[in-house]
């Protein structure tokens, strides 16, 4: 079990102590969750509460906040601190040392200086796998992938044909990698085609023959960067599709083909991303957004969550709504139906005095 005093952890993530007693420190926990040998993480006002019903003798606390009696860690930013924290008690997952003899590497795959690669490991022809690379149970990395230097792949990941993954790169549970893009044609113009070009769909059910359109691209992934269980990236038709360095990318998020998303990006569960986006750096995109297939999204935008994006959008846009439009633009709109609210009960309260004129003025014509 890791143990550290509380200089130590203080000087670990560059807080400010106030030492009331000494405490060893084995481990990190909500203050209610917390004994007294727990530092007790308490990062917001609730937390801090707590701490008056809490065993912990000593505490992570935001800056200009002490406590008597409790031993208190100071930190400007908690939240950066509590990561340091939670780096340090981490234990990562134990994977085998060198190639698990149930392992599957071609002859012509060639692996970098302490690679670890875990049982039913298939590593296919002419793959490249970076030094200290570890690789878990029952994953796959296709033919001429070049996997980077100190990448984490946990077990079921699949990566396919030709794919590049930068170095420092956390691929999570059954993450697939270059699978055929969602691209097909047909012979004549289909519903979509008309509904796009005319508004409407005129030519209704006619049988098409549905074309598949290969995928000849494959998918680049920059520098450390992450990707949640269950996402999947699709290859790119002709060109790659592309993940900047830096972007993080939560479960269950659909990137499709043709795709090219910046630096440093935040895309948060179930976003579904059409093929042929260009999404700049520093994007985030919160959960269950849905952006349509071609267009644009500008650096240093913020998606909310649900978001349908239908059109392009600028740089440093706070985009909201079904359809998403500018943030100002849909607190407009809400306040636009507050005032009909506000309308029609007034038109509610008149409409019998509105019918009383009326039946006057018919009368008055009809005399």
């Amino acid at each position: 079990m890791k143990t550290f005093t509380v200089e130590e952890i203080s000087q670990i993530v560059g807080g400010m102590l106030t030492k009331a007693q000494d405490v060893k420190i084995s481990q990190i926990a909500p203050p209610l969750l917390s004994d007294e040998n727990t530092l007790a993480l308490a990062l917001g006002e609730d937390e801090i509460a707590n701490l008056a019903k809490s065993k912990a003798k000593a505490a992570l606390v935001p800056l200009g906040v002490q406590i008597d009696g409790l031993t208190t860690i100071e930190v400007e930013r908690p939240r950066l601190a509590m990561m340091k924290l939670l780096n340090l008690f981490y234990t990562a997952p134990v994977v085998n040392k060198g190639v698990h003899p149930s392992a599957v590497v071609d002859p012509t795959a060639k692996l970098g200086e302490n690679v670890q690669i875990g049982p039913n490991v298939v590593i296919s022809h002419d793959a490249v796998i970076g030094d200290n690379t570890k690789i878990l149970a029952n994953s796959y990395i296709g033919g001429g992938a070049k996997i980077g230097k100190n990448c984490f792949f946990h077990a079921g990941v699949n990566v396919g044909d030709r794919v590049e993954v930068g170095n420092d790169v956390i691929l999570h549970h059954g993450v697939s990698l270059g699978a055929d893009g969602f691209s097909f044609v047909t012979e004549n113009p289909d519903n979509i085609e008309q509904a796009r070009k005319d508004g409407e769909i005129k030519d209704a059910n006619q049988k098409h023959v549905i074309f598949k359109i290969p995928s000849i691209g494959s998918v680049k992934i920059g520098n450390n960067v992450e990707i949640g269980a269950n996402s999947t990236i699709d290859r790119g038709t002709i060109e790659n599709t592309t993940i900047g360095d830096n972007t993080k990318i939560d479960d269950l998020v659909m990137i499709g083909h043709n795709c090219k998303i910046g630096q440093g990006c935040l895309i948060v569960s179930q976003v579904g991303i059409a093929g042929s986006c260009v999404i700049g750096d520093r994007v985030v995109i919160a959960g269950q957004a849905g952006l349509a297939d071609h267009i644009e999204i500008g650096s240093d935008t913020i998606i909310t969550a649900k978001a349908g994006v239908t059109k392009s959008f600028p740089e440093k846009s706070i985009i909201v709504g079904i359809p998403a439009v500018p943030r100002k633009e849909f607190i407009k709109q809400l306040k636009t139906m507050k005032d009909a609210q506000e309308i029609f009960a007034k038109f509610r309260k008149y409409e019998p005095l509105l019918k009383e004129f009326e039946e006057n003025i018919n009368n008055d014509h009809n005399s």
